[in-house]
């Protein structure tokens, strides 16, 4: 569990954060979203002390953060930034075996731990573990950024707008695989991003801040149908009802089964993938989805219908 106490932090005239309170429970992915300046990226970097507070407690697992050598600190917490931050001399493998190292993990430990967390991202050891990041598309790459960040089996993960610097398409992968790898391994995640619809589809609780303070504090479904204030609402946006479709994944609206023949040329949806997405096809003209699960094996259909559940 993490605990911020009245955490303040100052630039000389400048305040970056309020008496901020914030109580993360251990195991859950939180979400710190603002606009541009709201102090979201500051707070998560007080969290391992890369910014030190002007004042306030930082309790992790009930110990006192500013009692622990920073850099030990660090190395026990999981860090993930936008655009991996990976090192380019180094092999893939060499990368996420870069914190065992520094904890003194002998070569055939690090390794070994390296391929199984290569693995846990869905990129083959034996493929992927010698080359190095310019061989690696920037999906890849964010990856093994991941999996660098879980080697040493970190019980905080910290997570800055890991999947900001990739197409759509490919952050919708990133969001998937994130939520598979959670459910695996539960870590305790805090996580910045400025998109609400990446906020929505990830977060157990969503911290809303503006000027240095939190506004709302609360689970997606809650602050959707019960805004705390006006700011809020306008930063949710319009249709908050079709935004709590990013909750859900296809297969929560599918009909399962083998599809009949007639829908032999429908276009294919993974099961794990966005229902909102999906919906979008339908409404963009598609009478009814393939649904496949990862294998790519066709094991349900869904149509416009099928979303009458969420009502």
């Amino acid at each position: 569990m993490i605990r911020l106490n009245q955490i303040d932090k100052h630039y000389e005239q400048v305040v970056a954060l309020n008496r901020v309170n914030l109580e993360i429970e251990h195991g859950k992915l939180v979400v710190l979203i603002g606009p541009s300046g709201c102090g979201k990226s500051t707070l998560l970097r007080v969290v391992n002390r890369m910014i030190e507070p002007s004042g306030g407690q930082i309790l992790i697992d009930g110990k006192d953060a500013l009692d622990i050598d920073p850099v030990l600190l660090r190395r026990s917490i999981g860090y993930v930034i936008q655009s991996a931050g990976l090192f380019p001399h180094l092999t893939i493998r060499e990368n996420v075996a870069v914190v065992p190292h520094l904890l003194g993990w002998s070569k055939a430990r690090r390794l070994d731990r390296a391929d199984e967390m290569l693995a846990l991202v869905q990129l083959d050891p034996h493929k992927f573990g010698n080359r190095y990041p310019k061989e690696l598309s920037g999906g890849q790459q964010q990856r093994v950024g991941i999996a660098r960040a879980l080697a040493a089996d970190p019980a905080v993960l910290l997570m800055d707008e890991p999947f900001s610097a990739v197409d759509p398409i490919t952050r919708e992968q990133l969001q998937e695989e994130l939520l598979r790898i959670q459910r695996d391994v539960r870590k305790t995640i805090v996580f910045v991003t400025h998109d609400i619809d990446e906020a929505i589809r990830l977060g157990d609780k969503i911290c809303l801040m503006r000027d240095g303070a939190v506004v709302q504090y609360a689970d997606p479904d809650t602050m959707l149908r019960h805004p705390a204030d006006a700011f809020t609402a306008q930063f949710i946006g319009q249709e908050p009802e079709l935004k709590r479709l990013g909750r859900h994944n296809v297969g929560d609206f599918m009909r399962p089964g083998t599809p009949e023949p007639s829908l032999a040329g429908a276009e294919r949806v993974g099961q794990a993938s966005s229902a909102r997405s999906a919906l979008s096809k339908l409404l963009g003209g598609q009478s009814s989805l393939i649904v496949v699960d990862a294998s790519g094996a066709a094991v349900g259909h869904v149509s416009l219908s099928d979303f009458a559940a969420l009502a």
